[in-house]
């Protein structure tokens, strides 16, 4: 086939609308439909080859898989190696397994399926994946194997037409009917298959239209093309259902580029000057470097990159895509491929497959990390009980029975999960102590009364009141994480109006520290980053929710005792990250360790109980 440049600047348009959509998705929501222009640009492209060498009687399948391993290889393999190592020092064990499936599926062009069963392209959790974009290649790669098989069969014009609209009608029709079922409906090669054939349609109406023929008004398909890539980009976003049947706006304007762009002016200035042709050429190695470097940046960071960093990750990407190009890509390219090359990438690309196999079948090699940063998500500690004195609302509404106490005095502890991370602490000063404790707490359901909290957190807390009037205890201890502003400070005058005279002391603790990153996040990204262990005394991204000023005067106002957290693990050094050498002090933003939980109850504990039950004193 003739060399088209403008054929580049498309893929150019492409490869830049996926790359901002991934950096910059608040300002190009749509740019996702970059991966249907692909498609378009490869069914046009592979078919049109396939076409011409069937019809010189040139075609074989071993020089046409040749070809495909020898463009598709060498970047991949270079690009996944180099993810492989970095992931290695960056990545937490669990993250490790989760990225050694995705290794395995992307050795074997399996990708879009692999995604398919997991989270998906649009979920919060295809953040972490860092081969998350290879599924439009398993896509291709799929459509790579079948195709010219069939075209081969076929191996006549009319046929190949037939068989183009039989596929293409049926392929969109099958995605316009599983737009309910968003997941399968984007991953699925059939139901991208008509994206493919529409490009394999334009190469096979080609060849049966004079090659001195021109197209009537270039200029306007042209531009009509673009604005209809455009106006994705712009109107598109990740909150409808996709492909289905919007995905024919971009497939449409790729087509009408295509047919345009060799004859048009505005294309020639637009799609084919050197900067747009060069980062066509490049366009394959950036759409493979743009992710992983986009992700294990925030990795690293353990929180949303910003946007100069963002903007710094793409320069980076492009750097590294056109270095791959000029060292990797063409000079591989470049001649006849041989049986050692081709045997040469397929060792290597299996010689990956080999190594996600490795990274799962060993944990993640857990070994990488000292065990003081090693983070693992902990399963809630015995003492919070949960699902039995710490339910979850969405399916569970009464308390266990054991979940109140009759010994005297007696505590009642009421409030959210923060709250329940007090109870390890509370435990072991019962044990020593004597006392009683009933825990009556719910997830995401601070103890407030009327505004301030969902409906069913309302419906709950009326149970919890009604608890609280019956057993009559000695203290009750609230805590919650939450704002305090004029809607929460309503539901806490309501809660402490309605303890009145029900219960003799009501103490307030407030929140402990808020790690932005979650502290064992910070913990691990300050090793990554320094290589030493995080100081005992942090200031770096920890907050108080609350003004302990503010929440003093408002709550002692009310009759209630104020105890501050955010005073026990912090002085003008910073918060405390660690009880001891290796405990950290909190497990995430704001749930405490089991060690963090008796480190605040033991230097609270004369405050929750006061001189009227003075005995309970540790």
């Amino acid at each position: 086939m003739k060399y088209r440049p403008d054929i580049d600047g498309l893929r150019a348009i492409a490869v830049v609308a996926v790359v901002l959509f991934h950096a910059f998705p608040e300002y190009v929501p749509g740019g996702f439909i970059g991966v249907d222009v692909f498609f378009v640009i490869s069914g046009y492209l592979i078919s049109g080859i396939i076409f011409d060498e069937v019809q010189l009687g040139s075609f074989t399948l071993s020089s046409f898989y040749a070809r495909r391993v020898r463009r598709i290889f060498p970047a991949l393999i270079v690009v996944i190696s180099i993810t492989v190592v970095a992931s290695w020092f960056i990545l937490l064990p669990s993250a490790f397994v989760r990225f050694g499936k995705q290794v395995i599926a992307s050795s074997i062009f399996g990708s879009n399926f692999f995604f398919w069963l997991q989270s998906g392209y649009f979920s919060p959790d295809a953040n972490s994946f860092p081969l998350l974009h290879l599924w439009s290649l398993g896509v291709e790669e799929q459509f790579y194997i079948v195709w010219p098989l069939l075209a081969l069969l076929l191996a006549a014009p009319r046929r190949w037409k037939a068989a183009i609209l039989l596929i293409g009608v049926a392929s969109l029709m099958l995605s316009v009917l599983l737009a309910e079922h968003r997941e399968l409906d984007f991953y699925l090669p059939i139901t991208r298959a008509w994206e493919l054939m529409a490009g394999a349609a334009l190469a096979s109406l080609e060849r049966g239209v004079p090659a001195a023929k021109k197209i009537r008004a270039p200029e306007l398909v042209t531009l009509s093309g673009l604005g209809l890539i455009a106006a994705s980009v712009i109107l598109l976003d990740h909150k409808v259902a996709y492909p289905s049947w919007r995905a024919a706006f971009p497939v449409a304007g790729a087509m009408l580029v295509v047919i345009g762009g060799q004859q048009s002016w505005l294309a020639r200035h637009m799609l084919a000057n050197r900067a747009a042709v060069f980062t066509g050429l490049i366009s394959y190695p950036l759409y493979l470097w743009h992710w992983p470097i986009l992700v294990l940046a925030a990795a690293v960071k353990f929180m949303p990159l910003t946007p100069l960093e963002r903007g710094l990750a793409i320069a980076i990407s492009y750097g590294l895509a056109t270095i791959t190009f000029i060292l990797v890509e063409r000079p591989l390219r470049s001649g006849r491929p041989t049986r050692r090359q081709v045997v040469s990438l397929a060792s290597c690309a299996a010689a990956i497959a080999v190594t996600g196999i490795i990274i799962v079948r060993a944990d993640g090699f857990e070994n990488r990390f000292p065990s003081e940063v090693r983070l693992t998500t902990p399963d809630h500690p015995e003492a919070w009980r949960s699902n039995e004195c710490l339910l979850d609302l969405t399916s569970q509404s009464n308390f266990a029975e054991g979940c109140a106490e009759q010994a005297r005095p007696l505590v009642v502890v009421w409030g959210d999960s923060t709250a329940a991370a007090l109870m390890p602490g509370l435990r072991r000063l019962q044990a020593k102590e004597g006392f009683g404790i009933t825990q009556l707490t719910a997830n995401s359901c601070q103890p407030l009364l009327g505004r301030g909290v969902s409906t069913v957190c309302q419906m709950n807390n009326q149970r919890v009141r009604k608890l609280i009037e019956a057993s009559r205890p000695n203290v009750i201890v609230l805590h919650g994480f939450g704002p305090l502003d004029d809607a929460t400070k309503e539901g806490w005058s309501n809660t402490l109006a309605a303890l009145k005279g029900i219960v003799p002391r009501v103490v307030i603790i407030g929140p402990v520290p808020l790690w932005k990153r979650g502290l064992p996040e910070q913990s691990l990204s300050y090793y990554i980053t320094h290589r030493s262990y995080l100081p005992q005394r942090s200031n770096t991204l920890v907050y108080n929710l609350w003004n302990d000023e503010i929440a003093r005067n408002f709550f002692e106002s009310h009759g209630a005792n104020y105890v501050s957290a955010w005073s026990r693990f912090c002085n003008t050094d910073g918060c405390l990250t660690k009880i001891d050498d290796r405990t950290l002090s909190a497990v995430d933003e704001v749930h405490l360790s089991e060690r963090g939980s008796v480190f605040l109850v033991s230097a609270i504990a004369g405050e929750i109980f006061g001189p009227q039950t003075s005995n309970a004193q540790p």
